[in-house]
C-alpha cells in the first residue's frame, strides 16, 4: 500500500505548478478550396484542439473612453469599499475589458445550441479591435472554445448586452461539455441591457441594440449602419443551409451583423458611461425621459441625491403628462425622506389633479396635516377624501388589486376615526354631520 502511494506522490509531483501560459496564435492563410474563409477574409488559427476561422478588424469607431469610478460602481451594483481587489482592478482597467456577442444555431439556448460565430472585441489604439472566431463545421467548436478562454484569461472583464442571460450560460454549458477546457473565471461581467433599459425604456419602449443606435447612439457619426442588416430570426437557418452544402454568402451578412452588435455595444457603453458620471452635466440635448429614466436608475442603485438632480431637471426638462405626474411623485417622496416635509406637501397639492396618483396624495397629505402641521381638521378632510376614493377603486378594480384597496380604505378608516377623536377632545363636542361633508371640497 506504502508503495501505491508512493507512484501516486511521484505522478502527483508531474502536475504543472501552475496553469501553462497561453500561447499566441497566429493566422495562416486558408487554401484555395476554403470558400468560406476567403469570402469572410479570414486566416486559419491552430491551437492544440484543432483549426477554426479567425477575422480581424480594427475600427476608429467607436473611440475609447475611459470609464468612470461611479459609473462601474452603478454598473457592477456594488460599492468601491465592497469589491474585492482583483475585481476592482480589473474594472478599472480597460485593458482587461472584453466585449461578447455571439451567433447561435438557436435563439432559445439550451444544450443542443452552438454558439458558431462568437465576436469579441477590446480596446486598442484608441479603437476597437475585432477578432471573430467562426466554427466550418461542429467539429471545431473545441477549438474556438479554446481561443475565447485564452482571450478570456487576458481580459476577464465581460461586457455584454443579455449576455447574463443568454451569451454566457450558453457557453458555460458548451465549456463544460467539452469535458477538456475549464470553464473561464470572470473577475467581473458587466450586462448593459439592464441599465439601457432603466435608461431608455420610458422613451423608446423596447431597448434591442438596433433600436437604442438609431434613436441614442447616432449611427452615421460612429460610421456603420443598419441597411441590409440580416435578421437575427434567420442567422441559426443560414448557419444550416451552409452546413448542408448550401451558398456561404448569407454568413457574410451574419460577420456584418456581428461586427455592428459589437461596435454597437462598446459605443453603447460610452453613452452610459457619459450619463452615469458624476461630474455629468446634461445639455439640451437630453430628453426629459431619459432623465427620468436616469432619475429611476440612480434611486435604486442608492445614488438618492443625484436621483432627486435628474428627477428634478426632467421635469424642468418637460415631460408628457402621464410622466410628468409620475416625476413629480418620486420628487414628493424624496423631499419627505429627506426630511423636506412642506416640499413634499407643495407637490402632493399638485399631483391633486391628476386621478392615477390623487388616492396616494390624499393619503400623505392627510399625514402631513396630521402629523406635521397638527391641523387635525384638514388632515380629517384629505382621510375622507381619499376613503370615497379608495371605495371607488374597490368596487372597480378586478379580484387581485382589490384587496390592496380595501386594506388602505381600512386605513384611511382607521385614520378618521383617530382624527375625529382628536378634534372632539380638542373642541370639547361631538364632530357633527356638517362638520365632515365638507371634506370632498378640498
Amino acid at each position: 500500500m506504502a508503495a501505491l502511494d508512493h507512484k501516486f506522490s511521484r505522478l502527483a509531483a508531474l502536475k504543472p505548478a501552475r496553469p501553462p501560459a497561453v500561447r499566441a496564435t497566429t493566422l495562416r492563410e486558408p487554401c484555395e478550396e476554403d470558400t468560406m474563409a476567403r469570402l469572410l477574409g479570414a486566416g486559419v488559427s491552430t491551437n492544440r484542439f484543432g483549426e477554426h476561422l479567425a477575422v480581424r478588424n480594427w475600427f476608429s469607431t467607436p473611440e475609447f473612453v475611459a470609464p468612470h469610478s461611479t459609473c462601474l460602481q452603478l454598473l457592477s451594483q456594488q460599492r468601491v469599499e465592497v469589491i474585492s481587489r482583483r475585481k476592482r482592478a480589473a474594472l478599472e482597467n480597460p485593458e482587461k475589458w472584453l466585449f461578447l456577442d455571439t451567433e447561435t444555431t438557436g435563439l432559445a439556448g439550451g444544450t443542443g445550441t452552438y454558439a458558431f460565430l462568437i465576436g469579441l472585441a477590446w480596446w486598442d489604439a484608441g479603437g476597437l479591435q475585432v477578432e471573430q472566431l467562426f466554427m466550418r463545421d461542429f467539429a471545431e467548436e473545441h477549438s474556438v472554445l479554446y481561443q475565447l478562454a485564452a482571450r478570456l484569461a487576458e481580459r476577464p472583464v465581460l461586457v455584454t448586452f443579455n449576455g447574463k442571460t443568454f451569451d454566457w450560460p450558453l457557453l458555460e454549458n458548451r465549456f463544460r461539455m467539452t469535458r477538456s477546457i475549464t470553464v473561464p473565471s470572470l473577475a467581473a461581467h458587466l450586462d448593459l441591457l439592464h441599465p439601457a433599459r432603466a435608461l431608455w425604456k420610458y422613451r423608446l419602449g423596447t431597448v434591442r441594440l438596433t433600436d437604442l443606435e438609431r434613436e441614442v447612439l447616432n449611427p452615421a457619426l460612429l460610421g456603420w449602419h443598419r441597411e441590409g442588416d440580416v435578421s437575427s430570426k434567420s442567422i441559426p437557418q443560414f448557419y444550416f443551409d451552409y452546413l448542408r452544402g448550401g451558398p456561404p454568402e448569407p454568413l457574410l451578412g451574419v460577420a456584418r451583423h456581428n461586427q455592428m452588435d459589437l461596435r454597437g455595444l462598446a459605443a453603447l457603453f460610452g453613452k452610459i458611461n457619459a450619463l452615469l458620471a458624476e461630474d455629468a452635466n446634461p445639455d439640451e440635448e437630453v430628453h426629459g425621459l431619459d432623465l427620468f429614466g436616469l432619475s429611476k436608475f440612480l434611486h435604486r442603485r442608492g445614488d438618492k441625491g443625484r436621483a432627486r438632480l435628474a428627477c428634478s431637471q426632467a421635469v424642468d426638462l418637460g415631460l408628457p403628462v402621464e410622466f410628468h405626474s409620475r416625476a413629480q411623485y418620486d420628487l414628493a417622496l424624496m423631499a419627505k425622506r429627506q426630511g423636506e416635509h412642506q416640499r413634499a406637501a407643495e407637490l402632493w397639492h399638485e399631483i391633486l389633479a391628476n386621478s392615477a396618483d390623487a388616492i396616494h396624495a390624499c393619503e400623505q397629505l392627510a399625514i402631513h396635516y396630521e402629523k406635521r402641521v397638527k391641523d387635525y381638521q384638514r388632515a380629517l378632510e384629505f382621510a375622507h377624501r381619499a376613503c370615497r376614493l379608495l371605495r371607488t377603486q374597490v368596487n372597480r378594480a378586478n379580484v387581485f388589486a382589490r384587496s390592496g384597496f380595501a386594506r388602505r380604505e381600512d386605513l384611511s378608516t382607521k385614520r378618521i376615526k383617530r382624527l375625529e377623536g382628536r378634534l372632539t377632545k380638542r373642541t370639547g363636542r361631538l364632530l357633527s354631520l356638517a362638520d365632515t361633508s365638507g371634506a370632498g371640497t378640498v
